[in-house]
C-alpha cells in the first residue's frame, strides 16, 4: 500500500530523516517507535506532504495505480485516501464538535457525509453527547476521540496517529487503543507513532525503531517486543547481551 524509500528530508539546515525506508501493508497495523527527536513526526509530515523529501521516494497504491506522494500537494494526498492525525490533536476549538467532523470531509463530494457523519457518532458515542458543544471544552481524551473521528470521515484508506495516547490518562489510552484496533477490522490501514511502546508493540504487526532520522531496527512486533535493545531503551527492562537482528 505504502512504501518510502531511501527518503531524505531537510529542515532548514538540519537533515531530520536520513535515507528512511518503510512500508505498510493493507490491512496492519504498524508502528514507529522513537525518542524525542528522532524523526518520527517528520516521518508522517514527510508522507502527507507537509514536508517535502530532498532524497528518495514515495509510493501509494490507490484506485489501482501508483502515486509518487513526493510530487502531490497535501490535499491531493488526502484526496488518495491518506489522513494525518498530527500530534497535540489540533482541533478547532471554536467550533462545535459537529461542525469539526464536517470539516474533516471538506474535499469529498459524495453524497455519502451524513451517513458518516451518523456513523462517527455510533462509533464514539461520547461525541454524539456532545455534538452541539464548543471543541474546545472537550477532555483530553474527548478530544482526541474526535480528532480520529474528524480524520475518518475524508473515509481514508491509510489513518496516520501521531502520539494519540499525549497527555492522557490510563483508562483513556485503553480506550484510544481499542479504537484504533476497531478501526482496522473495519477495514483501514493504520501507522501509528507512539511512544508507549509496551502497548504500541502490542497492537501492532510490524513496528520501526527511529534514531536521529535513521531505521536502526525494524521487524515484526511481537519479535521487536523481545529484542533486548528494545527492552531496554523502549520498554524499561532489562536489555541483557544477546544481539539480535530484527529486519523486515
Amino acid at each position: 500500500m505504502l512504501e518510502v524509500a531511501d527518503v531524505s528530508v531537510w529542515r532548514g539546515a538540519s537533515k531530520v530523516l536520513d535515507r528512511i525506508s518503510l512500508r505498510v501493508e493493507e490491512g496492519e497495523i504498524v508502528v514507529l517507535l522513537g525518542a524525542n527527536g528522532a524523526g518520527k513526526t517528520s516521518t508522517l509530515m514527510t508522507i502527507s506532504g507537509l514536508l517535502r523529501p530532498r532524497e528518495g521516494g514515495i509510493r501509494f497504491r490507490a484506485d489501482g495505480r501508483e502515486h509518487d506522494l513526493a510530487r502531490l500537494a497535501p490535499d491531493r494526498i488526502v484526496g488518495l485516501g491518506i489522513a494525518h492525525c498530527p500530534e497535540g490533536r489540533q482541533i478547532f476549538a471554536s467550533l462545535s464538535v459537529r461542525e469539526n467532523l464536517v470539516m474533516g470531509a471538506f474535499l469529498r463530494r459524495d453524497d455519502a457525509v451524513a451517513s458518516d457523519l451518523d456513523r462517527m457518532m455510533d462509533l464514539f458515542p461520547v461525541l454524539a453527547e456532545r455534538a452541539s458543544m464548543r471543541a474546545g471544552l472537550l477532555s483530553g481524551g474527548e478530544q482526541m476521540m474526535l480528532a480520529i473521528a474528524r480524520a475518518l470521515m475524508s473515509r481514508p484508506r491509510l489513518l496516520m496517529l501521531d502520539e494519540p495516547s499525549l497527555g492522557l490518562a490510563p483508562q483513556v489510552i485503553d480506550r484510544i487503543f481499542d479504537i484504533i484496533e476497531d478501526i482496522r477490522a473495519r477495514g483501514t490501514t493504520v501507522l501509528v507513532v507512539e511512544q508507549n511502546a509496551t502497548m504500541a508493540l502490542d497492537l501492532a504487526d510490524r513496528a520501526y525503531v527511529l534514531e536521529t532520522g535513521r531505521i536502526t531496527l525494524s521487524g515484526p512486533a511481537d519479535k521487536l517486543a523481545r529484542d533486548p535493545r528494545v527492552r531496554e531503551a523502549y520498554l524499561g527492562l532489562g536489555g541483557g547481551t544477546a544481539e539480535t537482528e530484527a529486519r523486515a
